[in-house]
């Protein structure tokens, strides 16, 4: 567990600040949220990915600090490099259907009995809200989209306005030698919530297959971060990247 000085005083700081001011930019209507949802609390709060290595805390926070960003060029640089291979054979259903909640490999909220895509809501949302008789199936709630900087206030009813985005994306993976893994670890990358974020629709639309030499979030404060989550997904599955992604990846922690 990585130690941040100060870190318990500044949170009872914060709390005290929410108390007494409120939140800004947080949907209290539950517009688009049937009749009789069930409300909730989400954490929604952004997570440095040095202190997240499974993915299972909610956001993608700046890293800022000369210390966190030397961390996280150390990190970049253990991502092995080679070229990008044919995308021939390439079918979204080789990585299992959408959202599973059956990956075989022990991956976090796997077999939680809801599935990849509202676990991974529940995970960043805030102000969440719940079809009624489900405490799985979110309806509404707020995202403070780390991609473009906003806040969306989100509804089951315009479901496409926040889409799950594969930050190594899975064309990607496959030219990247996932192509010749079996299936079941293919249905683990797909469903790895280390490799899932939920954010704004048309933004993830624009990323497509791209690697980080083509794309980054329009957001440039955490392109840094952004990076490393790339990255540790790269090495947690033995993926290699090109040479002009790891070198993007570097320059944008300040390599």
């Amino acid at each position: 567990m990585r130690l941040r000085g100060g870190a318990a005083s500044a949170a009872a700081m914060l709390g005290m600040v929410l108390v007494l001011a409120g939140c800004e930019n947080v949907d209290l209507s539950g517009d688009g949220g049937p009749s009789g949802s069930v409300p909730a609390t989400g954490s929604g709060r952004a997570t440095s990915p040095l202190d997240n290595p499974d993915g299972t805390k909610p956001g993608l926070a700046p890293l800022t600090s000369d210390a966190d960003r030397a961390e996280a060029r150390d990190l970049i640089e253990k991502v092995a490099t080679k070229g990008r291979g044919p995308r021939t054979g390439y079918d979204r259903d080789k990585f299992g259907y959408a959202w599973m909640d059956s990956a075989p490999g022990g991956i976090p909220f796997a077999r939680n009995g809801c599935d990849t895509r509202n676990d991974l809501l529940k995970r960043d949302g805030e102000d969440l809200r719940f079809r009624s008789g489900s405490d799985c199936v979110v309806s509404s709630m707020t995202l403070r989209d780390p991609y473009t900087g906003r806040t969306i206030d989100w509804a089951k009813s315009r479901a496409t306005t926040v889409q799950i985005d594969h930050v190594m994306p899975l064309s990607y993976d496959w030219q990247m030698g996932a192509s010749r893994w079996p299936k079941g670890k293919r249905q683990d990358i797909a469903n790895d919530p280390l490799n899932l974020m939920p954010v704004d629709g048309p933004t993830n639309g624009s990323k497509g297959d791209s690697g980080p030499a083509s794309w980054l979030p329009p957001n440039k404060g955490i392109r840094c971060s952004y990076a490393v989550r790339f990255a540790q997904v790269s090495l947690k599955y033995e993926l290699p990247v090109t040479a002009a992604d790891k070198e993007t990846m570097l320059r944008q922690c300040g390599g």
